[in-house]
């Protein structure tokens, strides 16, 4: 009995690989892996014989038909990457213009904000104007005593404060007629101690303007108490030449002789000529440019040492 060996079949030595994972590129484009490509390459390649092994010519013809396949592949994958290139390039070229459209309307925007403020600004002084000179008739009567018999008669009271401080007037035969005279605000505050202002709005802009130059240049009474007597102006006029109080102050007593002229400028007298100033600042900026005036208009300080 011969014993024969019955020849073992060669198992089936092929790998089971996953399929290899797939090569991502932009946006998930999906190129297949390169391991898949080479083993199917080995799979379809041609098999040695036992009578032919290496065959030269069929060596040739595996390497040809893997490296075409190579090449394809990163062709294929250049390729896809240029347009997305392009694609990104194409954005951001649009971008570029968009953003140079949207800053040359932000300049255009900016230029007509600007523009809008300057008419705000033109209106805005001009209705002030409007309302300042509506009111150039009419004086503000401060301090005051806030008693009810004189309430009640405050025409009557400006014509004794007239008799009292500049009766030349009177016996020039000046209209010292009033249409209106109330106290402002309308209300009484009782948290306030100070009487309430007076506005007097006379028939005669001349009249009125003699008892104010008289009110400049020496103090009135009101039966022996002072009061002040000044032009009646709107409120953000007011405010403004209320800005200049400490300056006023310290330059008259510096002998400068401060004016405040209409609507809300500073004159004062110095080394034999008068100057004008609108603003603080150009007033502050005179006075550190002239030694006899430096340091002596600090007004920050002068706060400090009120408060």
């Amino acid at each position: 009995m011969t014993n024969s060996t019955e020849a073992q079949k060669p198992q089936n030595t092929k790998k089971n690989k996953k399929k290899g994972a797939t090569l991502d590129t932009f946006y998930g484009a999906k190129i297949q892996n390169t391991e898949q490509i080479e083993e199917d390459i080995q799979e379809n390649s041609p098999k040695s014989s036992k009578g032919n092994r290496n065959s030269p010519q069929t060596h040739e013809e595996f390497e040809s038909e893997r490296t075409k396949k190579m090449e394809a592949l990163w062709e294929e994958k250049w390729e896809m990457m240029q347009k997305k290139f392009t694609h990104l390039q194409n954005q951001f070229d649009q971008t570029v213009k968009e953003n140079q459209a949207l800053k040359q309307e932000l300049i255009k925007q900016s230029q007509n904000t600007k523009k809008l403020e300057e008419n705000i600004k033109y209106l805005t002084d001009k209705v002030i104007d409007l309302e300042n000179r509506g009111r150039r008739e009419n004086l503000r009567i401060i301090g005051l005593p806030e008693k009810p018999e004189i309430n009640t008669k405050l025409d009557m009271v400006i014509q004794d404060i007239i008799k009292e401080n500049c009766p030349e007037i009177l016996e020039q035969g000046g209209n010292t007629s009033t249409d209106r005279a109330h106290r402002t605000p309308s209300t009484l505050n009782p948290q306030k101690t100070t009487p309430r202002n007076v506005i007097a709005k006379f028939q005669s802009y001349q009249t009125k303007e003699k008892i104010l130059q008289e009110a400049r240049k020496r103090q009135f009474r009101y039966k022996g108490m002072p009061i002040r007597i000044t032009q009646d102006l709107a409120s953000s006029t007011l405010n403004d030449r209320k800005a200049w109080n400490m300056i006023f102050r310290k330059a008259r007593e510096l002998g400068l002789q401060p004016r405040i002229s209409y609507p809300a400028k500073l004159t004062i007298y110095f080394q034999g000529r008068v100057w004008a100033f609108n603003k603080i600042e150009d007033f502050q900026l005179f006075a550190k440019k002239r030694p006899e005036l430096c340091g002596k208009f600090d007004t920050e300080n002068q706060r400090a040492r009120n408060t």
